[in-house]
């Protein structure tokens, strides 16, 4: 599976295999369970946060890892999107720290 992450008007296509995003369920139910919770989305703080912004949470960690080559985290963050919204095509990260702002296509 392909997810297209914009990143200031630049696109990258990120490809995640179907069964990489089956192996690391495990992995994502924990990213849901720790968002559960409560999460600091920006400046606000979101009680539950919903499947949207929980991907837009998993954005801002994508764009984290893409800044530091950290590929494993990039491929999990990618795989998290698109299990919890298999229909997202694309993905435009706001780099201005507004978490909110990203846009899920």
């Amino acid at each position: 599976m392909i997810l297209n992450v914009i990143i200031d008007e630049k696109t990258y296509p990120i490809e995640v295999p179907e069964e990489t995003i089956k192996s690391g369920e495990k992995f994502f139910q924990k990213m849901d369970s720790d968002m559960d919770n409560g999460w600091q989305v920006s400046r606000d703080w979101v009680d539950n946060p919903d499947t949207k912004q929980r991907c837009q949470i998993a954005a801002d960690k994508l764009l984290t890892a893409i800044n530091k080559e950290n590929e494993t985290m990039v491929t999990l963050m990618v795989g998290y999107i698109l299990s919890r919204m298999p229909g997202v095509a694309t993905i435009n990260i706001d780099t201005n720290g507004e978490i909110l702002e990203t846009e899920l296509i």
